[in-house]
């Protein structure tokens, strides 16, 4: 017998759909529910390696941490990488099987792909108690319901009620609701349960007759208003939740250990991937961290990352065409740290042979580290461990670039000393590990070496726990949904489905 389901819609992107569902999931674990998260289709240049080296978005193995299970390519079995305007990478069950334009994907792969994503979702539904699926966009993107496999398409054929999410803190949330409503065939209406309004600030009683409106309106009652809270995003899928000079996450930085503080800069290359490696630096007492994209805000830098990409020649370009590459280059010779992650590591060597990813040959790197990369058609996925400046370090690896090390110094190695990956010349670093500053002792180590690098007295907490910071973050999600939603009734949803003689809303569209 299949368990239980419940689709998190949203009114728009960003609504908060994957926080939402990461907050019902740490809720119902809390009750001693087994619960796993599912996304059919997610668009993201975040991804994670699961154990099994299979490829998923980040957000969906942050949902499976607020399940407190391991992620499989079960829980996002479909995965598209832009990888510019017109096209995308798709990972199907956790492994690339080509490059789609989105005519192409929309003109007939996808719908191909809905029993394969159907099939996911029964499995997780076999074994676990409840599933927790999270839509994408909005259902009510017309244009593309025919061939929908991650909204009303999932919610149709896997009988899943829908509850759609909406964010106040943008305005026009009624509106948002009812037109999401108004805009679904009667059969897709017909499970679509009711609302969640998200990013409330304020009196929550003068929301009550809007509330009571769109109720009488529609035939559907709100199942929570959650309060606006900072810094509770967990890895984004879309983009960057802050403009690039702001800081991080939205926090506020804590006072440093030490007398100074530590300024990061990251270069907001194109097609920035895996950003949320420097989650783990911005969450450190004293460390400031900013997304820039002008030469002039590396000066006062005492770090600069370059991060991964999913273009590295075209993020080579940016960086020449910016004048970031000269600086780069400059700061190397003054030996000022700078620290390249996966294709930022790639564009601090001497060389890239790509005839795979931007298919433009041999292109010069910035030629800081002595470093070739070779671009093969198999995706490296795996999750090494290691050591390096005497702690131990687990990471994730997800690139097409093979690279040759000629000289420097190891960044990681073995338990023997034998390099496993990466390179360092003076304060110049590069690895393809991903992840690796969420290991605490090696972080610390590192910013111990950028501080005495860059000449400031700052001194790193001892005590700062990534995984910990990652679980409080998870368990207040969980709380907003246990404090100012329904649970109640949000059990029954996920139990029993949406409830019977929902009203129809006109104008609907075609079914």
């Amino acid at each position: 017998m299949s368990g239980g389901g419940l689709l998190v819609a949203g009114t728009t992107s960003d609504a908060g759909k994957s926080v939402v569902t990461a907050g019902i999931c740490r809720w119902l674990v809390r009750q001693g529910v087994k619960v796993a998260p599912f996304k059919a289709q997610n668009m993201s240049l975040n991804s994670f390696v699961t154990r099994e080296g299979a490829e998923i978005g980040r957000a969906q193995a942050m949902q499976a941490q607020a399940c407190r299970v391991e992620p499989t390519a079960l829980m996002n079995p479909v995965l598209l990488k832009p990888g510019g305007e017109q096209s995308s990478q798709v990972v199907l069950l956790g492994r690339p099987v080509g490059e789609l334009s989105a005519r192409g994907y929309h003109g007939g792969r996808q719908q191909r792909l809905l029993g394969t994503v159907l099939d996911c979702l029964e499995q997780l539904r076999g074994t676990y108690d409840a599933v927790i699926c999270e839509g994408a966009g909005s259902p009510a993107e017309i244009n593309l319901r025919r061939t929908d496999i991650v909204n009303m398409g999932i919610a149709r054929n896997a009988g899943l009620p829908v509850l759609v999410v909406g964010d106040i803190d943008r305005g026009g949330v009624f509106a948002s609701f009812f037109g999401t409503v108004a805009l679904l065939s009667p059969r897709d209406q017909e499970l679509v349960a009711g609302f969640l309004v998200n990013k409330f600030r304020g009196d929550v009683s003068l929301l009550e007759p809007g509330l009571e409106m769109l109720h009488g309106l529609t035939g559907r009652r709100t199942y929570g208003v959650l309060p606006f809270r900072h810094g509770l995003g967990i890895d984004e899928e879309d983009g960057l939740s802050v403009s690039l000079r702001g800081a991080v996450r939205e926090s506020a930085v804590a006072a440093p250990v030490g007398e100074d503080v530590l300024r990061v800069a990251v270069c907001a290359v194109p097609l920035m991937s895996n950003f949320t490696d420097v989650d783990a630096l911005a969450a450190e007492p004293g460390v400031v961290v900013r997304f820039v994209d002008r030469p002039e805000e590396l000066a006062d830098a005492d770090l600069v990352v370059v991060p991964g990409t999913r273009g590295t020649v075209r993020a080579l370009q940016w960086l020449r065409e910016r004048g970031l590459a000269d600086a780069l280059r400059r700061r190397a010779a003054e030996g000022r740290p700078v620290l390249g992650i996966c294709g930022g590591f790639q564009i601090l060597g001497e060389r890239i042979e790509d005839d795979v990813e931007s298919r433009q040959g041999r292109v010069d790197g910035l030629g800081l580290l002595p470093v070739r990369v070779r671009f093969a058609r198999e995706k490296t996925l795996t999750r090494p461990e290691g050591e390096a400046l005497g702690e131990r370090v687990e990471g994730y690896e997800i690139h097409h670039g093979v690279a040759e090390v000629t000289g420097g110094d190891a960044f990681f190695s073995d338990d023997r000393g034998h390099r496993l990956d990466g390179c360092r010349v003076g304060q110049t670093w590069g690895t393809h590990w991903h992840g690796s500053l969420e290991s605490d002792g090696f972080r610390r180590a590192f910013l111990r070496e950028v501080a005495a690098a860059a000449g400031r007295r700052f001194v790193p907490a001892p005590d700062t726990s990534f995984a910990a910071l990652r679980e409080e973050q998870l368990d207040r999600l969980g709380d907003l949904i246990e404090q100012h939603a329904d649970t109640d009734a949000l059990w029954r949803l996920i139990e029993s489905g949406a409830p019977q003689g929902l009203p129809f809303i006109p104008p609907g569209a075609p079914a």
